[in-house]
């Protein structure tokens, strides 16, 4: 029986299809979080897939290693126009925590990308052992957020090698151009960044030449986490401005 008068007191990520009247079993990690919460048997929960599905429903079982929820109904939640984010191999923490905020605003993807000043970072985020704990912080800002989609991970690429969907926006953040805002309307876009330093001359010829657009968010110098953040903002707003 679906009950709408009790809103949710936990959200968790499932890698599981969501159908009305399943019965669908959490992770190990979210159990465990179930029990941290001191969450109840009944207790209401909500289910993202990261996928656009969102289930409704209650606490079942709830053991030592183990919790399951009985789906009551489930929402099919339309993605944001997208915002593909192409970020530089930099330090561990701030890629994850930049990670972290990437998915809270809603980005559709997420690719590190090789510059050369990216070699001389230590620690810095690469490789498949790291593309795990990207996706771990990316589940647990979903879960907190309460999002519906999960930004899809693309393979670490050198600069010749970045993803770019033929639909989008192609903007390079760099000190030197116009306004960000200048760059986007009502359709998909794709911003790329470098690590701390900046993108030598070369590289930005580089992407120029392949037809990204220099934008500029100010007339400070930001980290490279910042700098995604405000970008990601700034575009999504002027998506939204521009769509309404």
């Amino acid at each position: 029986m679906e009950r709408d008068d009790r809103p949710p007191v936990a959200t968790f990520y499932v890698d599981a299809e969501l159908a009305g009247g399943a019965v669908v079993a959490l992770s190990d990690a979210a159990a465990h979080h179930a029990r941290v919460k001191r969450l109840e048997i009944g207790d209401a929960i909500r289910l993202t897939d990261g996928r656009g599905l969102v289930a409704f429903g209650e606490l079942a079982s709830l053991g030592k290693g183990s919790a399951t929820v009985g789906v009551e109904r489930i929402v099919s939640v339309a993605p944001p126009l997208a915002i593909h984010l192409r970020v530089p191999i930099g330090d561990r923490d701030r890629m994850l925590w930049l990670a972290e905020k990437a998915t809270e605003l809603g980005v559709a993807s997420w690719q590190a990308v090789r510059f050369r000043r990216s070699a001389s970072v230590s620690p810095r985020g690469e490789g498949s052992a790291f593309a795990e704990k990207v996706r771990g912080r990316m589940i647990s800002a979903l879960e907190q957020s309460g999002g519906a989609w999960l930004p899809a991970q693309l393979a670490d690429a050198n600069l010749d090698a970045v993803d770019c969907p033929p639909d989008a926006d192609r903007i390079l953040l760099d000190g030197g151009g116009v306004p960000v805002l200048r760059l986007v309307g009502a359709r998909p876009a794709v911003v790329v960044f470098g690590p701390e330093g900046g993108i030598e001359s070369e590289e930005r010829e580089r992407l120029e030449a392949a037809g990204w657009r220099a934008a500029t968010l100010g007339g400070t110098t930001l980290r490279f986490e910042t700098a995604g953040v405000a970008a990601v903002a700034a575009i999504r707003a002027g998506q939204l401005t521009t769509a309404g």
